[in-house]
């Protein structure tokens, strides 16, 4: 994976992680949308970096 494409995904990481600990304190249900938000970003990521690790090997 690119710098600049993995650079993306830990700041949108990063951005709802942060969006997830603000709404706690607001609304329950909006904390955990950010949450699996947040999961599902970093399972997005981990996915792209494999798939194009396999594409670049073979």
């Amino acid at each position: 994976m690119s710098k600049r494409m993995s650079l993306f995904f830990a700041v949108f990481s990063v951005l709802l992680m942060s969006a997830t600990a603000i709404s706690i304190s607001y609304n329950g249900w909006l904390a955990a949308l950010f949450f699996l938000l947040t999961i599902g970003s970093i399972g997005t990521g981990f996915v792209v970096g494999a798939k194009m690790r396999r594409r670049k090997q073979g």
